[in-house]
């Protein structure tokens, strides 16, 4: 009963926020490349300060226990830069289309069932093997075998180094927003400040109440999508915490889409479906294979100062940017 109450909690205030804040990583990363535009991944930056201080914190006084992703740079290369690639197919990144179902988006149930379909076979299904043997194969641990993060390569107390890396960020940041004569406002809905901010506290509330359900880790998307699947084919019994939470939040955006008036049925063409589940296919491969989808990696491996997380955010962006060009730049040329 605690992993329901408190993952949908969480859920549906990760849920509301994202829709009231327009937050999706996929449109952050494009805007960048396609319109110039760094409205967005300005939130994603917040968020991440937010989460880095408040994981430090947290950690210092023992509140969570520090769990890193593994560094598995073949499958962090690869699976990141597939999932990047289908999250431009998809039109939105996990969080991004998980919190658009609530919005009425049938698109987004394409690309989730996409994502969960692709995902499932990924972890347990006829791709498991080769997701297996390319971790197994590509992976670097530390001499003691702990995951690689920039903490323990540089050999220091993971809370010092984040809380060093937060002040010299923050201070940056607010040298270069007065010589900018920074713009607050967001684009849609919610300022990125706020939305940035809330963002950040959606995944500092997430790790202690994730943890105490026997999960000890912050947000995460696609493995809850997994575990509704297991759970529908009979392989799971009962859903777990991030299960709960996924569905969380189409409920959590869902409020906020009705408040808001935003709530619409909308039916894309057949193509867009296809290609909406196509990219949600490559999303659920590349996420499990990597060992995590945006959220998982960038959102909550990042914070952690985990190697892992930080090559497989790159690829992120990289398959990002090379499928943004292909599809909307180069052919305006």
């Amino acid at each position: 009963m605690e992993a329901v109450i408190t993952g949908l909690f969480v859920g549906i205030f990760f849920g509301f926020v994202l829709q009231r804040g327009r937050f999706c990583m996929n449109s952050a990363f494009r805007d960048v490349l396609l319109l110039k535009d760094n409205t967005l991944l300005k939130a994603v930056g917040i968020a991440l300060l937010v989460e880095l201080f408040g994981f430090a914190i947290m950690d210092m006084t023992g509140a969570i226990a520090i769990n890193p992703k593994p560094f598995w740079w073949g499958a962090n290369i690869l699976g990141s830069f597939v999932f990047g690639v289908g999250m431009v197919l998809a039109g939105g990144c996990a969080s991004g289309i998980t919190y658009r179902v609530g919005e009425g988006m049938i698109g987004a149930i394409t690309a989730v069932l996409g994502l969960s379909i692709g995902g499932y076979i990924t972890a347990a299904g006829f791709l498991k093997g080769f997701k297996s043997s390319l971790q197994e194969a590509t992976i670097i641990k530390t001499a003691d075998g702990a995951n690689l993060t920039l903490a323990n390569v540089l050999g220091m107390n993971y809370s010092t180094l984040a809380l060093i890396i937060f002040v010299v960020a923050v201070v940056a940041w607010i040298i270069v927003a007065r010589k900018n004569k920074e713009d607050y406002d967001g684009a849609a809905g919610w300022s990125w400040l706020s939305t940035g901010v809330l963002i950040g506290l959606a995944g500092i509330f997430a790790f202690p109440l994730s943890a105490a359900a026997g999960r000890n880790y912050p947000l995460g998307i696609t493995a809850g999508w997994i575990g509704v699947v297991k759970n529908i084919l009979g392989k799971a019994e009962g859903l777990d915490w991030l299960s709960w939470m996924v569905l969380g939040i189409m409920v959590g955006s869902f409020v906020a889409a009705m408040i808001a008036k935003e709530f619409k049925f909308r039916m894309p063409s057949v193509g867009d479906l296809l290609k909406t589940f196509g990219g949600g296919l490559l999303m659920g491969f590349g996420a499990v294979t990597s060992g995590g989808c945006n959220i998982g990696h960038l959102l909550s491996g990042v914070p952690q100062l985990s190697l892992g997380s930080i090559l497989a955010g790159i690829s992120i962006i990289l398959g990002s940017w090379a499928t943004s060009y292909l599809i909307f730049v180069r052919p305006n040329k």
